[in-house]
């Protein structure tokens, strides 16, 4: 009987060790969508990264969805996890998800997007303001401060959308012979872009630019504008790899290249040096590249 609960308690002590070695070695990381090329590329770029560190990476999409991001947050929690990862659907709703690590202690990270709440011990994203301004100037300069502009706006409450919308309409302000003569949500989806382009085009007889805060509605407004058979420019962000081929043929003018997989790989490191001990930045900037023809 003793050398039985003897075992017992061996197996406990093992089984312990083993719930431990594994919260170690596993990051999750929760994305906002994987119907979108720019958050495959940031995945990607995670699961490029975690693998030459060593370390397991659960991945769940939350499909655009704050409700399932919670739930996904609530199921990585119940994993056993060292720390998670989180690109928002949502900068105010996520709060909720962030706060439920905060309660288990599993340090946070975000990563393209902010939260406004919750403990995160750093954020890696592009300077969004930055990105827009870059947008906003360059069809500043290309329509030599005059003409009739188009904003084709993400989703509502996300960090991303709030400043590249700043960025942008700070340098647009800066000409005043530049008007805005939409501006218009499309929620970062290509064919919500299409379709809201559409409408704008059959209600403004003139239209110089397009400014977009993503590659995917600046495709769907430039498939809009080539079925209506109009010149405009398009500008869009991201630097998704549709988004290049489309500056490279000419039916874009521009986009704000992120690198994605940059910012999934810089997640995972920063993941890193947290569960090690180092020391970390609140804000981990990763650089813009202006792409054009």
């Amino acid at each position: 009987m003793k050398k039985g609960i003897q075992l017992l308690a061996a197996a406990a002590v093992f089984a312990a060790t083993t719930v431990t070695a594994q919260a170690q070695d596993t990051l999750a990381l929760v994305v906002s969508t994987l119907n979108n090329p720019f958050f495959v590329t940031l995945k990607e770029g995670a699961e490029a990264k975690a693998k030459e560190l060593g370390y397991n990476l659960l991945v769940l999409d939350s499909q655009n969805d704050p409700a399932k991001e919670l739930a996904n947050v609530e199921d990585v929690l119940n994993k056993k996890i060292a720390l998670m990862m989180i690109n928002p659907t949502d900068s105010d709703a996520v709060r909720s998800a962030i706060k439920a690590a905060n309660r288990k202690n599993i340090p946070v990270v975000t990563l393209d997007r902010g939260a406004n709440g919750g403990k995160v011990v750093s954020h890696v994203a592009s300077d969004n303001v930055l990105g827009g301004e870059m947008a906003g100037k360059l069809i500043v300069d290309t329509l030599n401060g005059k003409g009739k502009v188009v904003e084709l706006l993400g989703v509502a409450g996300t960090s991303a959308a709030r400043d590249r919308g700043e960025g942008f309409n700070k340098a647009i302000k800066a000409a005043t012979g530049l008007q805005v003569v939409a501006s218009q949500p499309a929620d970062f989806d290509r064919t919500k872009g299409l379709n809201v382009m559409e409408n704008i085009l059959q209600a403004q007889a003139e239209i110089d630019a397009v400014f977009a805060h993503n590659d995917e509605m600046a495709l769907g407004a430039t498939k809009a504008i080539q079925a209506a058979k109009r010149d405009i420019l398009v500008v869009g962000f991201d630097g998704t790899d549709d988004g290049v081929k489309a500056v490279q043929d000419g039916s874009m003018l521009a986009t704000v290249a992120q690198q994605a997989g940059k910012i999934g790989a810089i997640g995972v490191e920063t993941a890193d040096k947290v569960l090690k001990g180092g020391k970390v930045s609140e804000y981990t900037p990763v650089a813009l590249q202006l792409i054009t023809k």
